[in-house]
């Protein structure tokens, strides 16, 4: 198996959980009081988009970089989040832990993945002897920076 089936297997697969959680919470309400379950039906939404999103990247997985960032970010930010949560006294569950592992570290680890990826594809389909021009002209949004 390529290592660009593999990301976008392992894409695939991890985004099946913001997509399932977030059905699941647009369904369910947390208290019974309108307002905290509209919000959690909202910040759910949300979190099937993020999965969605990252689904969308499946097919075309090399040239997603821009959206891979976009969606990285909001996820890390969203674990960071929930890290200022537990010091401010919220409880450190198995499920937290688990969350905190997916946007904390496997989040940033696929788009690093996707990165690799993108430039080995890159490499692949250079003419043969390209040098740093031959890569602006193969993808542009590779350019070298230079003074």
């Amino acid at each position: 198996m390529s290592e660009r089936r593999a990301l976008q297997m392992s894409i695939a697969i991890a985004a099946l959980l913001p997509v399932v959680a977030g059905l699941w919470g647009i369904t369910q309400g947390v208290s019974g009081d309108g307002w905290t379950d509209n919000h959690h039906r909202y910040l759910s939404g949300l979190l099937l988009a993020i999965g969605l999103g990252y689904w969308s990247t499946v097919p075309s997985i090399e040239a997603m970089g821009a959206r891979l960032r976009l969606l990285t970010a909001l996820v890390v930010i969203g674990g960071g989040a929930r890290l200022v949560g537990l010091l401010l006294g919220d409880a450190m569950t198995a499920e937290v832990g688990a969350a905190l592992a997916m946007e904390l570290v496997a989040a940033p680890f696929v788009y690093l993945w996707q990165i690799r990826v993108s430039l080995w594809q890159t490499r692949d389909h250079l003419p043969t002897g390209a040098n740093s021009s031959g890569i602006a002209k193969a993808r542009p949004h590779l350019r070298p920076i230079v003074p």
